[in-house]
């Protein structure tokens, strides 16, 4: 089955850079729906006005933090259900497991390419993009 790709996406990060790059990659992966947060506290509320069909995450945000903006989601009942990636330069084993026993639906570390973005995309809504479109990452085109 070949994924939605007007289903609105909602990327949460502090770093405008990092929003550019994930904008530009959901972007280059078909999506068009795309919506940003500079924290959880601000997601959240865009969240309360509007279902999104997936919520990409930074962990490390002042003042919500995606650790917690998860928490939250998952305990809305309207929301709870959202298909989560978190995302982080962490690579500690007990956050893998708290964002897990919080109910994160898949987990990215940064440094990550369109390829892992995509991988990850496919695995969490369970559903693989229908046509394989050409990913410029670093120079190289990719498919």
């Amino acid at each position: 089955m070949a994924l939605d790709l007007t289903m609105p996406v909602l990327i949460v990060d502090d770093y405008a850079t990092m929003v550019r790059i994930i904008r530009n990659l959901l972007k280059q992966l078909g999506f068009g729906d795309i919506n940003d947060a500079a924290n959880g506290d601000d997601a959240y509320k865009l969240m309360e006005d509007r279902q999104y069909g997936l919520v990409i995450s930074d962990w490390n945000m002042v003042p919500m933090t995606g650790y917690e903006l998860l928490t939250k989601v998952r305990e809305h009942p309207r929301i709870s259900q959202t298909p989560f990636i978190m995302i982080t330069a962490e690579a500690k084993t007990e956050r893998v497991i708290a964002a897990k026993r919080a109910g994160v639906n898949d987990y990215i570390l940064k440094p990550f390419n369109a390829q892992t973005l995509r991988g990850k995309i496919e695995h969490v809504l369970g559903q693989d993009f229908s046509m394989k479109p050409t990913i410029r990452t670093e120079g190289f085109a990719q498919r």
